[in-house]
């Protein structure tokens, strides 16, 4: 489980495919002391197990599915790209915010990426069957960065990027057209499911 507050980017060493898998590997920096193998850690969002790690040069690798590589936009990566990275959430800390599976729904276009005075406009589309699960003001996790929808509408989502977020999460090297993971809030996707269980068989 996880909060969608990024704690730390770095870049990408090489994906290598494996037949129908990959091997993703990073230069984690000196977060490399504090992972251990089987560890899980957000990576762009999508929750990884920490099959490899490297302290003399600061590396981690990472092993994906199909099924990943086919649901998130990891596949996308290259050397040099940069991602964005948080270890799981620790008990008896704060829960700054919010609950975040690591579990990607979809990926998503960046459709408007324009910066507003200090502050930078992120609009993404909506995929029709996701639609009803944000509101205005809900949370909404991008590449792993737990954000506030703004505004939504039947085609896209709006947040908006504070100085901070911007410089400190790989949204610093985004444009208009990249593709993104989004999670959407698990309370939404709960409740959905709920209702199509309750309603009557057609």
């Amino acid at each position: 489980m996880f909060t969608g507050l990024v704690e730390a980017t770095c870049s990408v060493i090489s994906l290598i495919p494996r037949g129908e898998s990959a091997r993703l590997c990073l230069r984690v920096g000196p977060m490399a002391d504090e992972l251990t193998l089987g560890e899980s850690v957000a990576v762009n969002g999508c929750c990884l197990t920490v099959t490899h790690c490297n302290i003399a040069d600061q590396s981690a690798s990472f092993d994906l599915l199909m099924q990943t590589l086919h649901v998130t936009s990891l596949g996308d990566l290259q050397t040099g790209s940069i991602v964005n990275l948080e270890r799981a959430m620790a008990l008896g800390t704060r829960f700054g915010g919010h609950l975040v599976q690591g579990h990607v729904d979809a990926t998503v276009r960046i459709l408007d990426w324009s910066q507003h005075g200090q502050d930078h406009r992120l609009e993404v589309e909506l995929p029709p069957e996701q639609r009803g699960l944000i509101i205005p003001k809900g949370s909404i996790c991008l590449d792993g960065i737990s954000l506030t929808a703004a505004e939504v509408t039947v085609k896209s989502v709006v947040c908006w990027i504070i100085p901070h977020t911007h410089q400190v999460t790989n949204l610093l090297t985004k444009r208009a057209g990249d593709r993104i993971n989004v999670e959407f809030d698990m309370l939404g996707k709960y409740v959905r499911e709920l209702l199509k269980a309750q309603s009557p068989t057609q």
